[in-house]
């Protein structure tokens, strides 16, 4: 997008771009309204102990009460008692500090981000099978061209609009869309067919389709042998998973199952795409496993126009996984284990290796400990609202309510920051520079159209005066193993955005993910640059795999898996199964979303949709107040009758907070690989409220 600001106010104008090519979802058409909002924060605000209210306060009041409160929790309980959440939004400058923020500044293991909710399952399927995770190894425009597309748990109509556009240039071309949804979503009612699988079934479609395709002769056999290793294994697993077994089990009829095998077997190119609906599970990783299963069976990874790829689900949640705000990771996609790689990020940040904390645990088994004993007992949170995004949320905001310190930076008062001790101002995205990561990892700039308002702090910002506070002597009795003032100073934690990418691009040398060869003046350049590119002069890398996968010998690898039950069946006392999504007019946790109001009118409320059969068996009017319950708690919202669900499941966005929270009834059983929680399916049932 261009921005255009006159005495009206920031104008948001469309762009050429190659990914987009000038179109944007209504959400970015209004974002611009956020920059001047009457609910921006432009001060500090303190948790006031005897009223318990948040006042307003001075940047000094604000900064001292979170550096005392961190060394009060470190002198009692040793580094690992504060931890940092952040989010899929920060640009990879921010996600950069952070990481560093909390390992050197800190030195804390606990860190990860809202992102581990979202790609983490396709992360780790992605680098189990080819060695990386880059959401799409291929360009956008390659959807365009693909004779059948087969999108998994992917609603891309009212979750990313733009792209729609490379969907209607495939079918222009003469392609095939198949959708595999349990709900028949915008997305689906496009394709030229829609399998509707019970949720949490996909993998055993996934396996019934290269049964098919074995069965039929349809696989690469030269494409296997030459650049993949242990199909045998996989082979023998699908023998057992013929199509009428698996649609007993997922409702898919026989036909269409050998419909999208025959689709995809024939084509003379296909890709495979998985979204949330696939991966947001408690086998998520196995899931996306079958299908990058199927896809190098029929030989589609590294050929133009074919491929798998995983539909990334935020707006930098490609950069912000790279560059060390996951709990295992550091800059340039490297392994916080790794001894090489602790070495190469320890001499850019000018420490010693052993001075960085090991690894730390995923984004839900953070949120459950705190508070608890050995868990941590600070929170700082930039970027991300979990009191509604994090499943069992009741849960989590209980956790929330019982910390000793709790800072929230963000630029309006979400549901966690009314929670917090500490809530601190931050910029917006029309108001520093920076750069994000796509789907495609190609690397973009992001441009300040102005400065902040008065009072208002960059994250670089806040990070460099809270490393520069932290790097203060240090009272006798804290603890040895407490963070000291080595490899705190100021200096050491630029805030300069430009800086920060030029030690980012240090960091990153060498690593899965490097971006030693990104400029910025390159990306202006080029329309934005892919990685790795490890030199200026030499090639970036928009297509991966045409040769050689990122393994050391080259090869993909092969996982035979098999379908499990969901981890919590229905029952008579909770019959039905239940399942979340996004609309289109909202976003996330809607702290940004539900305070516009042209989205506000386009969605105003949350909803709960049941196929008009299920309905009726419950005395239930379009339109009623009903209230859906699981074992964790419940949501009460207005019915929506749809025949386009399943009649054995209901589905609720997850946007709203309070009542309609629907994440209050989610599972938080999460993937034992990837940390994934079990968003979408668990056992309900459904009464007027």
């Amino acid at each position: 997008m261009l921005l255009r600001e006159d005495a009206d106010g920031v104008t948001v104008l469309p762009r050429q771009f190659p990914t987009n090519r000038g179109g944007l979802c209504q959400k970015g058409w209004t974002a611009a309204e956020l920059l001047d909002h009457p609910e921006r924060l432009t001060t500090p605000l303190l948790r006031d102990p005897a009223s318990g209210e948040l006042r307003p306060a001075s940047w000094d009041a604000a900064l001292e009460r979170i550096v005392t409160g961190i060394r009060a929790v470190q002198a009692e309980s040793g580094r690992d008692a504060v931890a940092v959440f952040g989010g899929g939004g920060l640009t990879n400058e921010k996600a950069y500090a952070l990481g560093k923020f909390a390992r050197v500044g800190l030195r804390t293991r606990h860190i990860d981000y809202n992102g581990r909710f979202c790609m983490s399952s396709a992360a780790a399927a992605g680098l189990r099978a080819f060695g990386i995770d880059r959401g799409l190894p291929f360009p956008l425009a390659d959807l365009g061209r693909a004779d059948t597309l087969l999108l998994v748990g992917a609603n891309p109509a009212e979750t990313m609009p733009p792209l729609v556009r490379w969907l209607t240039e495939q079918r222009r071309n003469g392609g095939r869309l198949i959708v595999v949804d349990p709900r028949a979503t915008a997305t689906a009612r496009q394709a030229d067919l829609h399998l509707q699988p019970l949720p949490g079934t996909d993998l055993a479609v996934a396996n019934a389709l290269l049964h098919i395709a074995l069965t039929e002769g349809w696989t690469d056999r030269a494409y296997v042998a030459e650049r993949t290793t242990g199909f045998a294994a996989v082979r023998r697993s699908v023998a057992a998973w013929w199509p009428a077994r698996a649609e007993q089990l997922s409702g898919v009829p026989v036909a269409d199952l050998e419909a999208t095998a025959r689709a995809l077997g024939t084509a003379g190119r296909a890709i495979i795409l998985t979204a949330r609906g696939a991966e947001q599970h408690a086998k998520g990783v196995d899931t996306v496993t079958a299908y990058v299963n199927l896809a190098l069976a029929l030989g589609l990874p590294g050929r133009p126009g074919s491929g798998y790829g995983c539909l990334t689900g935020q707006g930098n949640g490609q950069g912000g996984r790279e560059h060390g705000q996951k709990a295992d990771q550091l800059p340039g996609y490297r392994r916080i284990d790794d001894p090489a790689a602790r070495e190469h990020v320890a001499g850019v940040w000018g420490v010693p290796a052993d001075e960085l904390p090991g690894p730390g645990v995923p984004a839900y088994q953070v949120l459950d400990s705190l508070g608890t004993p050995g868990g941590p007992r600070a929170l700082l949170v930039l970027g991300s609202n979990p009191v509604v995004s994090a499943p069992r949320a009741a849960h989590v905001e209980r956790r929330l309510r019982g910390l000793d310190l709790l800072v929230v930076a963000d630029l309006l008062l979400s549901e966690t920051a009314a929670l917090a001790d500490v809530v601190l101002p931050t910029a917006q995205w029309a108001e520093e520079d920076g750069t994000m990561t796509n789907l495609e990892g190609r690397v973009l700039r992001r441009r300040a159209l102005r400065p902040p308002p008065p009072g208002v702090r960059t994250d670089l910002a806040i990070l460099a005066d809270l490393a520069a506070r932290l790097a203060v002597a240090e009272p006798a009795a804290v603890p040895t193993d407490a963070p000291g003032p080595a490899g705190t100073a100021a200096a050491r934690f630029p805030t300069d955005p430009a800086a920060v990418f030029a030690e980012l691009r240090r960091a990153s040398a060498g690593g899965p993910a490097d971006y030693a060869g990104i400029s910025w003046s390159r990306i202006d350049a080029a329309d934005g640059v892919f990685w790795p590119c490890p030199t200026e002069d030499g090639p970036d890398t928009p297509r991966l795999f045409t040769d050689r996968f990122a393994t050391p010998d080259g090869r993909a690898r092969f996982h035979p898996v098999d379908h499990r039950p969901a981890a919590e069946p229905v029952c008579d006392e909770y019959p039905l199964h239940f399942t979340t999504g996004r609309v289109l007019a909202q976003y996330q946790s809607g702290t940004q979303t539900r305070r516009v109001d042209a989205l506000r009118r386009a969605a105003p409320d949350a909803f709960v949709e049941l196929h008009p059969d299920l309905a009726a068996r419950l005395g239930i009017g379009d339109g009623e107040p009903v209230r859906v319950t699981s074992r964790r708690g419940e949501l009460r919202a207005p019915a929506r009758l749809s025949p386009t669900i399943r009649p054995d499941t209901v589905f609720a966005p997850f946007h709203w907070p309070g009542p309609a929270r629907a994440n209050s009834v989610t599972n938080d059983a999460v993937d034992p690989i990837s940390g994934m929680p079990e968003f979408k399916i668990c056992a309900v049932r459904v009464e007027k409220a």
